[in-house]
């Protein structure tokens, strides 16, 4: 029978639907495979050589001129960003209810290589560490900007997620607010550790790795593996195995090891699902609280292999149609 179980992160329920189970190789595309993507397209603002169609870069490691080609990562203000740099940090409330403030923050984009037709699955560990190192560099660039709480980095990949170039890139962004979903998250750690003097993140670790039967793959310094109660199928954490608060405490011997992890995930999901969509996240604390015990920063990634529909957006409740202890197992069995 179908069973409810709890996210102790953020005590949510999920229920795992055992009756609805599909077998792990039934989230494979259904359609036929588009067309691969040509390495270079003369209208796409990512492509090497196509620079002047972007903002001036922000950062990039590169061994050419500044603003041309010769790069390999690259990071650019988003053309069309969510935020602004400038405006007032001013809230305003209406009658009494309503509260409202400029846009004001930083929204980049991280092109992830120059060329079009690659996923970060596919790429050498090489430039897969590349990329992790600019999340790094950018996040400890805006974590000097007094006016922002927090950063948001994360990664759309296919139309399910999202995205709206096919180019890979990432995103980062800085806001002057602390989001209410990451509010929620952090007060239910909060009070874990305030209960316990533990980080709920830690014991979370703790336990995965003594059942083992969800860990997908394990390093010297991090562990993939499907959370107890997945909200979908395939949905994957990635944890450092010593605690670190923020994502920017990473050292760069870490976020090379970090990228190798995340790249055989990515690549086990290319392979045992046929290049899913896909929605990865870096969940962190804001900058006030680094110095903090009480969180564990680490990825999220969720396949876009099925769908939200009216139950989870009323009730809050997902319903995941395959189990996380056959998924990882299936996981475990791809190689890379």
């Amino acid at each position: 029978m179908s069973e409810l179980r709890q996210d102790p992160t953020t005590n949510d329920w999920v229920i795992i639907a055992h009756e609805r189970a599909k077998r792990p190789n039934h989230f494979t595309r259904s359609k036929a495979p588009a067309e691969p993507p040509p390495p270079y397209r003369p209208d796409c603002p990512f492509c090497e050589g196509n620079e002047s169609m972007t903002p001036e870069e922000e950062w990039a490691y590169r061994s050419g001129a500044p603003n041309g080609p010769g790069w390999w990562v690259r990071t650019i203000t988003n053309k069309f960003a969510a935020l602004s740099m400038q405006g007032s940090m001013e809230r305003k409330d209406e009658f009494g209810l309503f509260r409202r403030m400029d846009g004001v923050g930083k929204h980049e984009i991280i092109v992830e290589a120059p060329r079009h037709d690659v996923s970060m699955a596919l790429m050498s560990s090489q430039q897969v560490e590349e990329i992790v190192l600019m999340y790094r560099d950018r996040y400890l660039q805006m974590r000097e900007d007094p006016r922002f709480k927090y950063v948001t980095i994360f990664k759309n990949h296919g139309e399910r997620a999202g995205t709206s170039i096919e180019h890979p890139h990432s995103q980062i962004v800085a806001t002057p607010i602390v989001p209410a979903a990451v509010r929620r998250r952090l007060d239910v750690a909060m009070q874990y550790y305030d209960n316990t003097g533990k980080c709920i993140y830690c014991d979370v670790l703790i336990v995965e790795q003594k059942v083992g039967s969800r860990v997908v793959y394990e390093s010297d310094r991090f562990v993939a593996f499907h959370p107890f109660a997945s909200r979908s199928p395939f949905e994957t954490w990635v944890f450092p195995k010593v605690r670190q608060s923020a994502f920017g405490q990473i050292s760069i011997g870490e976020a090379k090891e970090f990228a190798h992890v995340l790249r055989i995930v990515l690549l086990k999901l290319h392979k045992g699902l046929d290049n899913p969509d896909y929605n990865a996240i870096i969940h962190t604390v804001p900058f006030k609280d680094e110095v903090e015990e009480y969180y564990m920063w680490h990825m999220q990634i969720v396949p876009r292999v099925s769908h939200v529909a009216g139950f989870e957006m009323g009730s809050g409740i997902y319903i995941n149609s395959a189990v996380p202890e056959e998924t990882a197992a299936f996981m475990r069995g791809i190689e890379t």
